[in-house]
């Protein structure tokens, strides 16, 4: 077995540490991918612990807010689906476009319910984003001098108005973005 010669110039050496470095990541990644309440708990610690440093530290109320703005937009798009029935209603007219929608009637065949955002692409964002929030969190320019009750109060607001679009699409085109109480077949009952 040869091994390849050494890079030869700085660029190439970069670039071939970039390589292993993201090569290692990615098999990090592919190694967390099965232990999902595992992620979501050390997601949630990460984000009580990012929490806990903006009470104690009584400043970066904009980094949380900014938070806040992302993970509500991609808890938005991790329960719309990828195929949105209003966009395909507009497209009616061409017979591939049916492949990945919603049924609409009720005699329609079922199709599966396909996310906008997969749930590990969720966490994996949700997680990087509270990581780097956490790091500017001790960077005194993104310290901004804000009256945080005013920017909890648009945060629940705007999550209410957009929590309530939601929910109106989901009943309008009857999808549910949990399999909560699915049924299983046991060998004996047949």
């Amino acid at each position: 077995m040869e091994v390849p010669d050494e890079p030869t110039t700085p660029f190439a050496a970069v670039s071939a540490q970039t390589s292993r470095l993201q090569r290692q990541y990615q098999a990090l990644l592919d190694r967390l991918t099965p232990f999902v309440l595992y992620r979501w708990l050390g997601t949630g610690a990460a984000l009580f612990i990012f929490f806990l440093r903006v009470f104690l530290a009584q400043g970066w109320y904009i980094v949380a807010y900014a938070l806040g703005i992302y993970l509500l937009n991609l808890f938005l798009a991790f329960l719309s689906p990828k195929f949105d029935p209003v966009n395909d209603a507009l497209d009616n007219d061409m017979e591939d476009g049916a492949i990945g929608r919603l049924p609409t009637k009720q005699d329609e065949e079922f199709r599966p319910f396909i996310r906008r955002l997969p749930e590990f692409k969720f966490w994996h964002s949700a997680t990087r984003a509270i990581l780097i929030s956490f790091a500017c969190s001790w960077f005194q320019i993104f310290n901004v001098p804000v009256f945080w009750p005013v920017l909890v109060m648009y945060w629940f607001m705007l999550f209410i108005l957009t929590m309530r679009k939601q929910i109106q699409h989901m009943i309008k085109y009857r999808y549910v973005p949990f399999t909560v109480g699915k049924v299983r077949y046991n060998k004996n009952s047949a």
